[in-house]
């Protein structure tokens, strides 16, 4: 399989995750093959690291530090219509990713199917923790919200230190909720549910099948909770069925999301990432995946990311999971020996 343009593997790619056709393999090696010589960094390590890829796994990635550091993207500078930015400490200099109207296109399909695989918001309203695009246009969570539904409510701001909640409109929001009887769907990254429910009067009580997307994250934005302390206050303020919690991973680099169980499933929390995308967990010494059941480096290998590289080396820590994985947190070293190209030291 040979790709000759952009357009033939947006089409190739939107075919898999609408109708799942398509081998994950072939199109990977094909958008690789692509993505090296149209990508300039990308092509340039490509050609100086000799770079040959006869498997999926053997694609080289890319350090998130280098959508920092360089534009990864093979597109010209009047054809970026949308940039996402990773949402760093204030002050810190922050990745960039960006898109067209086609490769936009593709991300929000990717994410709407995941959304509704995974959280199943159709009979629900939602409401998002996060400012709304037009006050955070860099945003990914924000576009994300805005996408999962025409109709969300914004119960987020912009403020002078960063981005806060308007407790009002919450307010609003999960009265009308428990007045009707319609459950809630809200989403938002661990911050904002901190910020919110350390300020709530009394616990409330949100319709039967109400539920949480959360998607980590603190940064020095709030008083930092474990996953379970922090899952623990929001069913006990919300009145939301622990299994009704879902954790999100996804970050400005990545057009895919990974979600760890489905909304209301009795499961083990793991991640995994849906059809055309795929994880591994490496050794950062050998870069070798390491067994099931060990600690390692975090890589994500996501069809949906077509302008830019599919191969990505996050700087997280996880344990591996079969063909999912479990998150620990941030590795101090992120870029592992043999096994992603360190773009931004040359």
């Amino acid at each position: 399989m040979k790709f000759s343009t952009f357009n033939e593997a947006t089409d190739a790619v939107m075919q898999m995750i609408r109708g799942g056709e398509g081998d994950f393999n072939q199109l990977a090696l094909a958008l690789f093959s692509l993505q090296k010589e149209n990508v300039p960094a990308y092509r340039d390590l490509c050609q100086t690291h000799s770079v040959t890829a006869i498997h999926w796994r053997d694609i080289p990635t890319v350090p998130t530090t280098a959508f920092r550091d360089l534009e990864i993207t093979s597109l010209s500078p009047e054809a970026r219509t949308t940039a996402f930015h990773s949402s760093g400490t204030t002050g810190a200099t922050y990745s960039r990713h960006w898109h067209n109207a086609s490769s936009l296109a593709v991300y929000e399909t990717s994410l709407r199917t995941g959304i509704e695989k995974n959280l199943q918001p159709n009979h629900c309203k939602i409401l998002a923790l996060t400012p709304p695009p037009n006050e955070a246009p860099h945003s990914s969570l924000s576009h994300m919200a805005a996408t999962a539904h025409p109709s969300v409510v914004f119960g987020g701001c912009i403020t002078d230190t960063g981005w806060s909640i308007d407790h009002d409109i919450i307010h609003r929001t999960c009265s009308k909720a428990i007045q009707t009887q319609t459950p809630l769907l809200i989403m938002g990254p661990a911050f904002s549910f901190v910020h919110w429910l350390d300020q709530l009067d009394a616990p409330i009580a949100l319709p039967t099948s109400s539920r949480v997307m959360e998607t980590g994250g603190y940064k020095g934005r709030s008083r930092e909770l474990s996953k379970t302390k922090l899952h623990e206050l929001i069913s006990n303020n919300l009145g939301v069925a622990r299994n009704n919690i879902v954790c999100e991973y996804g970050m400005c680099e990545l057009s895919s999301q990974a979600y760890d169980r489905i909304a209301g499933q009795q499961t083990t929390a793991t991640f995994t990432f849906p059809a055309w995308a795929r994880s591994r967990v490496i050794s950062s010494e050998t870069g070798s995946e390491v067994n099931d059941g060990d600690t390692g480096l975090l890589q994500v290998f996501d069809l949906a990311n077509v302008r830019s590289v599919l191969a990505i080396q996050t700087g997280d820590l996880a344990v591996r999971r079969g063909e999912g994985f479990e998150l620990v947190g941030r590795a101090t070293q992120s870029d592992p020996r043999g096994c992603s190209l360190a773009l931004a030291e040359n």
